[in-house]
C-alpha cells in the first residue's frame, strides 16, 4: 500500500505536458536583472557597482545576515546598474541589471561532465561551501540551506528526506532532474547526510512518475542508507509536513520546524545544487525551469541562468499563446500571477504556466454555504471559512488564536470551494498581518 498523508488533500488534474521532454539548455539572455533577495531571510548587500565587469559565478552580493544567502552573477559582462525592478512579488525590489558580453566563468569552477562521487567527510567544510554557494531551497520556499543543516541547540538530525513529490499540476522540473541528473543527485545526498551527520536518507517520489521511481530504485540497490519511498498522488504531499507524515509516520508539532521531529527536509533540485557546490566549486547561478500550459506551442524544461527575463522562456516554448488569461510563476495551486514577462527567473523559480484565458477566469464570489469542504481538504486541520472571516474583519487575535500562522497556503481551500471565495487571497493577507503582530512582540 503506497504511503501518503491521512489529514485533508486533493486531487487536482496533473497535466504534466511536459514530463518526456529533456532539459534544454535556454540560450542566454542579452541582458539580466538578478534581485539581492532570493531567498527568506535578509537580503544580500551588493558588492558591484555600474561599469564593473563580472564572470559567471563571481560573488555580487554578499549574504545580508545567518538567515540569508549570497548571490552570484549567473553571466560574464558589465554591470549596467544596480536599482529597483520588479520580481515576481510585484514589487520593485534592488538587484544588479548585467549586460551581457560573451560567457566567461570564473577560475576554479568546474563546468565539466565529469561524475565526482569521492568528497571530504567535514561537516563544518560542507556547510560552508554550500552557505558561500549561495544555496536556497529551489522547491519554491527558499530556505537557505545552510541554516537547515545546523540544528538549534539541543535539537538533533535523524534523518534527510528528500522531496521528489512534485505535487503541483503542471511542472515537471524535479521529475526530469530525477531522470537525467540521478547519479549526480544521488552523491549531493550523500553529502547532505554527511553535513547533517545522520546515517539514514529518504526520497520521497509520488506514484505517477514510476520511470523515477524505477530509476533510482536501481541506483540505490548497492546503498542501503538512501532508500526510495514511492507515495501516492495527494496534493499537497511536497509540503514538508505533509512528507514527514507520509514517509515516518511523525507529525511536526503547530508552530515548529521538521528538527523538532529530528527530520530536515530538501528538495532534489537544492540536493543537485549541493553536489555542484561541493564537488565542481560552483556557486547557484542556473536552474531548471518548467515552461508550460495548454496553450503553449511547446511546453519544454529548461535549464535557466538566474536573472533571465521569463519573456526568454515564453520565446523558446514558442511564444505568448492567443488565448493566454495568467502568466502565474510556480505552479496553479501555490503559484502567484506576475504583472509583466521583464520579471527575472530566481532561485526559487519552479515554473511558468501560461493559463488559458478560460481556466484563469475566476468565477464571481457567493456567499459562504456552510458546507466545510475547506474543512475537509485543508492538510493543516484548519477552519479556512473563520481564518477568511477574520481576516476580512481584521480581527487579527482571532486569526493567530486560530493557528492562521499554521497555513501552508497550499491553495487545497479556493480550489474546493463550491462558493467561489477567495480564501487563501485573504489568509495569506492575515498571515502577513500576524507574523508582524509576532515579530513586533519579539522585539
Amino acid at each position: 500500500m503506497l504511503k501518503t498523508f491521512k489529514l485533508g488533500g486533493v486531487h487536482p488534474a496533473e497535466n504534466k505536458l511536459s514530463a518526456s521532454k529533456a532539459i534544454e539548455k535556454l540560450a542566454l539572455p542579452k541582458s539580466v536583472f538578478i534581485p539581492v533577495a532570493q531567498h527568506i531571510g535578509a537580503p544580500a548587500q551588493a558588492l558591484v557597482k555600474k561599469g564593473d565587469q563580472v564572470k559567471v559565478g563571481q560573488l555580487i552580493a554578499k549574504s545580508g545576515g545567518f538567515v540569508s544567502a549570497n548571490i552570484h552573477s549567473s553571466v560574464s559582462g558589465t554591470v549596467k546598474k544596480v536599482d529597483l525592478a520588479m520580481d515576481s512579488s510585484g514589487y520593485p525590489k534592488q538587484g544588479i541589471f548585467i549586460d551581457v558580453e560573451g560567457d566567461e566563468w570564473e577560475e576554479g569552477i568546474d563546468t565539466s561532465l565529469t561524475l565526482i562521487e569521492k568528497f571530504e567527510a567535514d561537516s563544518k567544510k560542507i556547510i560552508d561551501k554550500i552557505n558561500a554557494a549561495g544555496i536556497v531551497g529551489l522547491g519554491g520556499a527558499t530556505f537557505p540551506t545552510h541554516v537547515k543543516l545546523m540544528p538549534p541547540q539541543g535539537m538533533k538530525a535523524e534523518m534527510l528526506l528528500i522531496n521528489g513529490v512534485e505535487c503541483e499540476p503542471y511542472l515537471t522540473s524535479d521529475h526530469r532532474v530525477m531522470l537525467e541528473k540521478a547519479p549526480e543527485l544521488l552523491v549531493g545526498i550523500r553529502i547532505l547526510m554527511c553535513a547533517l551527520e545522520v546515517e539514514k536518507a529518504y526520497i520521497g517520489i509520488e506514484n505517477n512518475k514510476p520511470d523515477a521511481i524505477a530509476h533510482l530504485n536501481e541506483l540505490t540497490k548497492p546503498d542501503q542508507s538512501i532508500q526510495v519511498v514511492p507515495l501516492k498522488v495527494k496534493y499537497p504531499q511536497g509540503g514538508e509536513k505533509q512528507l514527514i507524515k507520509a514517509v515516518t509516520g511523525r507529525e511536526v508539532p503547530s508552530g515548529a520546524l521538521p528538527i523538532a521531529v529530528g527530520a530536515v527536509v530538501n528538495n532534489v533540485g537544492t540536493a543537485l545544487a549541493v553536489y555542484e557546490a561541493v564537488q565542481k566549486n560552483k556557486p547557484l547561478v542556473e536552474r531548471v525551469v518548467t515552461i508550460t500550459g495548454k496553450s503553449v506551442a511547446n511546453p519544454s524544461n529548461f535549464l535557466v541562468r538566474v536573472g533571465t527575463p521569463i519573456q526568454e522562456l515564453i520565446n523558446a516554448a514558442g511564444g505568448l499563446p492567443e488565448d493566454a488569461g495568467k502568466i502565474i510563476s510556480g505552479g496553479p495551486m501555490m503559484g502567484k500571477a506576475v504583472a509583466n514577462t521583464d520579471i527575472p527567473v530566481t532561485k526559487g523559480t519552479s515554473g511558468i504556466l501560461i493559463m488559458q484565458d478560460k481556466e484563469a477566469k475566476r468565477e464571481k464570489v457567493k456567499t459562504c454555504i456552510r458546507c466545510t469542504r475547506c474543512v475537509t481538504v485543508c492538510p493543516m486541520g484548519l477552519e479556512p471559512y473563520y481564518l477568511m472571516t477574520v481576516s476580512e474583519k481584521q480581527i487579527w487575535e482571532k486569526a493567530e488564536e486560530h493557528h492562521i500562522m499554521d497555513c501552508i497556503e497550499c491553495g487545497s481551500c479556493s480550489y474546493t470551494c463550491p462558493a467561489d471565495r477567495p480564501l487563501l487571497d485573504y489568509i495569506r493577507l492575515g498571515k502577513a498581518k500576524v507574523g508582524n503582530i509576532i515579530r513586533s512582540r519579539k522585539q
